[in-house]
């Protein structure tokens, strides 16, 4: 029986996506599907080696990968007006943090690259994002003097007593004239071939259908299943942000999405950041 290889965050949108995948809700014929769960940076690195066969990862980490991946027509976080934030023990603004140590969630992920179109002269430490007090703990002792955090930490930093510095979705907004921020999206192996491919795509794309359709029985199973407690997630604040990076971007790639994709190359190659030329290539 074919078995297909998918890899995916520990954060909860991404197990939105794909829960009904790996839990026998969808018919999948012959196919199998395995899993593994890693931080947004292993899943970076690891896309490297090209042989996990859907794998999420972070959109500047997919500019270095279009060899070998295409980019799947659904499955996409993106941030409308809103996205990876960096917070601060005080109120302060960017350009204090110019020449500072700033905690980030790794050197690939497109919170990081976005960063640097807005603040070119810092000093960048990997602080992993899980568990997730590890961001906001290096910040109280010191080690960095802020922290950029994604995903649901960007919904409990002010529990956590820290302050916003800037939200990067709000100043990309801004730059880009209101396209929305483009921060991750799970890519298909080109070597599985084009018949594959397509019906691969076409199952993840159910998956998340299948989410949506039914929002609060899979919110009730991620609270119930979930082995990430360092959270301490309600079911309000989970709805609040599966609203955030789990919804119509998510089930299609929309347009202005796929846009800002092609406008974040192109501004992170004239700054020195990515490659130039880079093209994003959809699988259907």
């Amino acid at each position: 029986m074919p078995n297909l290889h998918l890899a995916f965050s520990p954060d909860s949108d991404d197990l939105f996506m794909f829960w009904p995948l790996l839990h026998g809700k969808l018919d999948t014929g012959d196919l199998t599907f395995t899993h593994e769960r890693a931080d947004t940076a292993t899943l970076n690195e690891r896309a490297g080696k090209g042989d996990v066969d859907v794998i999420a990862v972070s959109i500047a980490r997919y500019a270095t990968l279009t060899d070998k991946y295409l980019l799947l027509p659904h499955g996409a976080s993106v941030g409308r007006g809103y996205g990876p934030i960096v917070v601060a023990e005080h109120a302060l603004s960017l350009t204090d943090l110019e020449g500072k140590r700033i905690g980030v969630p790794g050197l690939s992920t497109t919170a990081y690259l976005t960063l640097r179109l807005f603040l070119p002269r810092f000093v960048a430490k990997v602080v992993p994002i899980s568990p997730y007090a590890r961001a906001f703990d290096a910040v109280r002792s010191g080690e960095v003097d802020a922290a950029l955090l994604i995903h649901e930490g960007r919904l409990t930093y002010e529990r956590e007593g820290f302050a916003k510095v800037v939200d990067l979705g709000e100043e990309w907004a801004r730059l880009s004239g209101g396209l929305p921020l483009p921060l991750g999206g799970n890519l298909i192996r080109r070597a599985l071939g084009p018949v594959k491919v397509q019906r691969v795509s076409g199952l993840c794309r159910d998956s998340i259908a299948w989410s949506l359709a039914h929002r609060e029985e899979v919110i009730t199973a991620l609270l119930s299943e979930d082995t990430r407690r360092d959270l301490a997630l309600d079911r309000v604040t989970l709805a609040r942000y599966l609203e955030m990076y789990a919804n119509d971007d998510t089930a299609c790639f929309a347009a202005d999405a796929r846009a800002a994709v092609g406008e974040l190359f192109r501004r992170a190659a004239s700054a020195g950041l990515l490659p130039p030329n880079l093209e994003a290539e959809f699988a259907p």
